[in-house]
């Protein structure tokens, strides 16, 4: 009989997301009629800009003629497209990253644990607690931890807590570790890190040999102008550093699938005879096996997004959601909530009132005032007593949610 990866059985239970949706259909069964507002996935609603619709049309027409119909493209990704993204995203900010270091994928949710397949399995692995759980839910199923405790961490990894006392902030280890999972503009927390707390963890990767797998995803939402959008703007951080970012917040790419990842052709590791290997290419072998590229249609939707028009369009629907935080920030705030993030991210992180654990104040939100959120503790066991509530969704519905929520939980 085959045999399965008993990896997964380490995962005792579901996937956060999951089973939120699992508690929402079931209380929507009983209560038919309730009104239920969901901010808690951090999916968008708001429809692609106008310069990404029309690009997809225009791709679509090019698929009908055979002249320009386009069948496998390179598992890299098209050229023109990787090449308006290292001019804009990276070079504009004084990044040294070449088209050539730019992987296009189906989104960063995958690439972050992809990843996994260039390294071995005897890297001692470092994470943020709270986390997104994929992190941690990857390394699980690929073998690099052991099992659960009771709290949910899982043996073999480090685990970095992150709370309001550091700013949600980790400190460096005290030991070494060899990969270092580090995500700014922080999901769950919406925290965001400087320049010089960068350089202190590019500093120690270095000086370690590590790898940092930093994700970007939330890049847009950055509005402070002293703060990066990428690793790759701290001095030292082309020999230490995978970046991964996605068009799905900022363009609204959530359903239509693009992102990329950055994978320097100065970053080596180390195999097994002690000799210096390039990730680049262990990565590029990867994607040439396992992939065979996001779509031309997709691909033309996300090159739209460097146009002039699809500048002033993205920039116009990371206002609209950091808007929707503002409100859910400042009205939770005078609801006596301790709220967190929600400035340069679209995630807002509050403390539980009434020392709350983190389910039972989803099962209270849920019950009380028909909104979804997230419970903290989903993130990793720092998480718990924590809640993260997301600000994609529409305007009338944030505004309805925060109306709800201050009638019920104002002090």
């Amino acid at each position: 009989m085959a045999t399965i990866n008993d990896n997964y059985l380490k995962l005792k239970a579901g996937y956060l997301f999951p089973e939120i949706a699992r508690r929402v259909n079931a209380f929507a069964q009983t209560n038919p009629d309730a009104s239920i507002i969901k901010l808690g996935i951090g999916d968008v609603t708001e429809p692609l800009p106008e310069a990404c619709r029309t690009a997809m049309i225009k791709a679509v027409e090019d698929m009908g003629d055979r002249a320009t119909f386009k069948g496998y493209g390179p598992e890299q990704g098209y050229s023109w497209l990787r090449e308006k993204i290292a001019t804009q995203d990276f070079q504009a900010r004084g990044c040294e990253i070449d088209a050539g270091e730019i992987f296009i994928s189906d989104g960063s949710k995958c690439d972050t644990g992809n990843i996994l397949d260039i390294f071995g399995s005897n890297n001692t692995i470092a994470v943020t607690d709270p986390v997104y759980p994929v992190y941690v839910d990857t390394n699980v199923m690929a073998g690099n931890t052991g099992s659960a405790n009771d709290a949910g961490e899982f043996e073999g990894l480090v685990y970095l807590p992150i709370s309001a006392e550091n700013n949600f902030t980790a400190e460096i280890p005290s030991q070494k570790v060899d990969l270092i999972y580090l995500c700014f503009p922080n999901n769950p927390t919406g925290a965001t890190a400087s320049k010089d707390y960068l350089k202190t963890w590019v500093d120690y990767a270095n000086s370690h040999g590590s790898i940092i797998l930093f994700d970007a995803a939330y890049e847009a939402f950055i509005t402070e102008p002293d703060l990066p959008h990428s690793i790759y703007e701290i001095e030292g951080a082309r020999n230490c550093a995978i970046e991964f970012r996605s068009f799905s917040k900022n363009a609204g790419f959530t359903g239509t699938r693009c992102a990329l990842t950055v994978v320097p052709k100065t970053l080596t590791g180390k195999a097994a005879d002690g000799s210096d290997v390039e990730l680049w290419k262990l990565w590029n072998r990867r994607q040439s096996t396992k992939f065979n590229g996001v779509s031309y249609l997709v691909q033309r939707g996300a090159e739209a997004v460097y146009s002039e028009a699809g500048q002033g369009q993205v920039k116009a629907l990371v206002s609209f959601y950091l808007e929707n935080a503002k409100i859910i920030r400042e009205q939770l705030t005078e609801a006596g909530l301790a709220v967190y993030g929600g400035i340069n991210a679209p995630y807002i992180w509050l403390k539980t009132p009434n020392e709350l654990s983190s389910w039972d104040f989803f099962d209270k939100l849920l019950q009380t005032t028909n909104i979804v959120g997230t419970p903290g503790s989903g993130f990793g066991a720092a998480g718990e007593g924590y809640f993260r509530i997301s600000a994609f969704n529409s305007r009338e519905n944030v505004n309805e949610a925060m109306k709800r929520i201050l009638e019920k939980f104002k002090v």
